[in-house]
């Protein structure tokens, strides 16, 4: 599980410490990939259409997997009276901007500076920022308990937040990643809980074996036979142990890792798709173009250039409404 744990890398991510008192009802449409959420006073409830209300309360969190819209409100059936937009700028639902009447200070942001509930925001604006694969083991919203969430991480990420000082983007971005990996080594932890193939393999020591191969050298030549050599089983050993265990044959578990690792290259580098197709494994650039397009319905230019148009799109307002 160590190589999705690297993924998150947070860079310029839209922090705030929104301070509320109710009646309140945050309309949230950033479009956002995943957000995470920390009360530090007082309680929220979010909303989301997929589920029922979840509520969240001081020293616990939750995370809210992207891009659909929810809300958070001081009551599950509260009208909405703030709206998030795709730019992180805010208003009234009928169109009235609100940024100067929010602003309580440095990264600070609410209703009223002494209000009742207190929450530190984190949101990650791209996939390809949290790590694509660790924000599709996500539920749409996942609440985490006291003993699930560490008071001095959020005590170090309040800190950051309410004061100013050199790199202080950099420091938020490593404390919010940060606290989405203890959060998500929480969730995994969870008995019972369905974990997708990359957590739950890990059970089978054999299996765990081969998927830290497949993670560690995925441009390698493999082969169902070569793989098994290295973990010193069986052809047969092996893939039915990996399917029992993963729900995938090895070779179609590399596919989709080979593909997960370019899509975030694709949207984090310059580097060209013939560099990234041998990077991750593949003879040409055509092939990877191919494997690519099948698997994220856009081909790797296309894709780049739209991850490429959110980023630009959204640093320009997260520093006009985060002063240093």
């Amino acid at each position: 599980m160590t190589q999705f744990l690297t993924g998150p890398r947070a860079r310029a991510a839209f922090t705030l410490r929104v301070v509320m008192e109710p009646p309140f009802a945050i309309e949230v449409r950033d479009q956002a990939a995943l957000t995470v959420l920390l009360p530090v006073r007082g309680h929220a409830w979010i909303c989301t259409a997929q589920d029922d209300p979840r509520a969240v309360g001081a020293a616990q969190a939750a995370i809210v997997r992207g891009p659909d819209p929810y809300r958070v409100a001081d009551t599950p059936d509260r009208e909405p009276t703030v709206v998030i937009d795709p730019d992180q700028s805010c208003r009234t639902p009928d169109g009235d901007h609100l940024a100067i009447t929010m602003h309580q200070g440095v990264r600070t942001w609410g209703n009223d500076p002494h209000g009742g509930t207190v929450m530190l925001i984190g949101t990650y604006q791209s996939e390809a920022a949290v790590g694509r694969l660790v924000a599709a083991a996500l539920p749409p919203v996942a609440v985490f308990t006291e003993h699930e969430t560490d008071p001095t991480l959020l005590g170090l990420l309040e800190r950051e937040l309410t004061t100013s000082g050199l790199g202080q983007d950099s420091a938020l971005d490593r404390l919010l990643d940060l606290v989405l990996l203890h959060l998500v080594r929480a969730f995994a932890h969870r008995p019972g809980t369905p974990l997708p193939s990359w957590m739950s393999g890990t059970g089978d020591l054999v299996v765990g074996e081969a998927l830290a191969l497949l993670h560690q050298e995925p441009a390698a030549p493999w082969t169902i036979a070569e793989l098994a050599r290295r973990v010193h089983v069986s052809r047969a050993t092996l893939a039915a142990r990996f399917r029992t265990a993963v729900g995938h044959p090895p070779m179609t578990y590399l596919t989709a890792w080979r593909l997960a690792l370019a899509a975030d290259r694709l949207a984090e580098t310059p580097a060209t798709t013939a560099a990234i197709a041998t990077e991750v494994g593949y003879s040409s650039a055509f092939t990877f173009s191919t494997a690519f397009t099948r698997a994220y319905g856009t081909n790797p230019t296309a894709y780049r250039r739209r991850a490429h148009e959110r980023h630009r799109r959204d640093l320009p307002q997260t520093a006009a409404t985060t002063p240093p």
